[in-house]
């Protein structure tokens, strides 16, 4: 009931958003070639279900395994930043710049430099999600109060040994914060990669339905990307529900 409630004000605003644009495609009389009414997408994507399904096996496939090669490698880079500061000053800059380069121009490189397989498109999307991960790690590697560190080391704790027991339970919450971050990144990484190269994929099945002035077949693509996007979203929530000790399980576990 309380997850319900604080769902609800998101429910109404869309449920009113989506009332709006179906009025006035109604009374305006828009032509469906240039604004589809939300009926007439469902309708679209109900009637393209059998084709739009195993595109949307293929995006999603993609994303899950580029993000989660993502995470094991922002998790590797965040220890090797952590225990070496001079890395860690040499190398974010280049990783801050390689921020810079827009999706457009390297989901088009990636496919000219390494085809039109798996590959590019799992290297998109571990370029695009690897650095809020990483830079959310770097962050809850620091927010370990100064007392806890004094105490472990009057204890004789080795690096390690503080780094397990008070600095990775203190990153925890800003592990999950940058989670949340990539993954609404990984589903529109996919699709870029796919849009620029591909034979299967939601990024193929825009373009397709692009060049045929299918707008309600885009926008019926658009849903189920946001529909996988909301699941991953969902996953990550539920693993985070699941793998939590307490409001202040991570505090209790670095003060033991």
């Amino acid at each position: 009931m309380q997850s319900f409630r604080h769902f609800l004000p998101t429910l109404v605003l869309a449920t009113a958003l989506l009332l709006a644009w179906q009025i006035y495609c109604t009374l305006a009389q828009v032509s469906p070639l240039v604004l589809p009414a939300p009926t007439q997408v469902l309708r679209a994507l109900f009637i393209e279900r059998a084709r739009i399904g195993p595109h949307a096996l293929s995006t999603i496939w993609v994303a899950t395994l580029g993000f989660s090669t993502s995470v094991t490698f922002a998790f590797a880079a965040s220890v090797a930043l952590h225990f070496s500061p001079w890395l860690q000053r040499g190398l974010m800059p280049l990783l801050v710049a390689s921020q810079t380069i827009p999706l457009v121009a390297l989901a088009p490189l990636m496919i000219l430099w390494f085809g039109f397989g798996l590959l590019p498109k799992v290297l998109l999307v571990i370029l695009v999600t690897f650095f809020p991960i990483l830079v959310s790690l770097l962050s809850g590697y620091g927010q370990v109060p100064q007392a806890y560190l004094d105490l472990l080391s009057s204890m004789r704790a080795g690096k390690m040994a503080i780094f397990r027991r008070a600095t990775l339970p203190m990153a925890r919450a800003s592990f999950f914060a940058g989670l949340r971050i990539s993954a609404t990144y990984a589903i529109v990484a996919t699709i870029f990669a796919e849009y620029a190269g591909s034979r299967q994929g939601l990024g193929i099945y825009i373009l397709t339905a692009k060049n045929s002035f299918r707008a309600d077949l885009v926008l019926a693509a658009v849903v189920v990307s946001a529909v996988l996007t909301l699941l991953l979203l969902a996953v990550i929530r539920l693993t985070e529900k699941l793998t939590s000790k307490g409001p202040a399980g991570g505090k209790r576990h670095a003060a033991h």
